[in-house]
């Protein structure tokens, strides 16, 4: 195994995984504030899970977002 290739694979998945999961909770955000099922002061309890089955891998991740 290549140390630095799976390094630089590992950071490139978690880069495109960020990315997108940032544009996707702030779009569900906007169009929750704007149907009003959410207040702009909330906290939203969230939770990543992170899975490969050919690993056997699976781990969540829990959190919250708060908007003010």
């Amino acid at each position: 195994m290549n140390e630095d290739t799976f390094n630089m694979s590992i950071r490139k998945f978690l880069k495109t995984v960020g990315v997108k999961s940032q544009h996707e909770i702030e779009q569900a955000v906007q169009r929750s504030l704007r149907d009003k099922t959410l207040s702009d002061h909330a906290s939203i309890p969230v939770v990543m899970t992170l899975s490969a089955d050919s690993l056997k891998l699976k781990v969540q991740f829990d959190g919250k977002i708060e908007l003010g």
